[in-house]
């Protein structure tokens, strides 16, 4: 592997580790802390060994399948006037904000092991 995908690959360890201490404060921070914090890390192991392809399409379609169950809440979001609520603090009288957060952060880290995947085609 090249230095250019090395750095590329800490950078987005650093990026999905922060994600996962900004869910520390979540009611279910165990769930988000451990999907985060388990993209990071295999960000930070692709620069060391190879990761089978087999489990990281498994990863993706895991990721993929779970974002599903809030797909609901951000098409939900996607009609409503207001979409700078996304931005804001958490409603619970609008339970589809925090919804569409989830799906959009696991849409993120679903594309981040995708770009691993891609990286060992190049």
């Amino acid at each position: 592997m090249n230095k250019s995908k090395k750095t590329i690959n800490i950078v987005l360890f650093i990026l999905f580790g922060i994600f996962a201490v900004l869910q520390l404060n979540d009611p279910d921070a165990v769930v988000w802390v451990s999907i985060y914090g388990f993209v990071a890390a295999i960000f930070l192991y692709s620069n060391f060994r190879e990761i089978p392809k087999k489990a990281l399409i498994l990863i993706i379609i895991a990721l993929l399948a779970y974002s599903a169950f809030h797909l609901s809440l951000f098409i939900t979001y996607l009609q409503t006037e207001h979409k700078e609520e996304l931005f804001g603090k958490m409603v619970y009288e609008k339970p589809y904000l925090e919804g569409s957060r989830e799906f959009l952060g696991l849409l993120i880290a679903a594309l981040g092991v995708l770009y691993l995947l891609k990286q060992r085609k190049a």
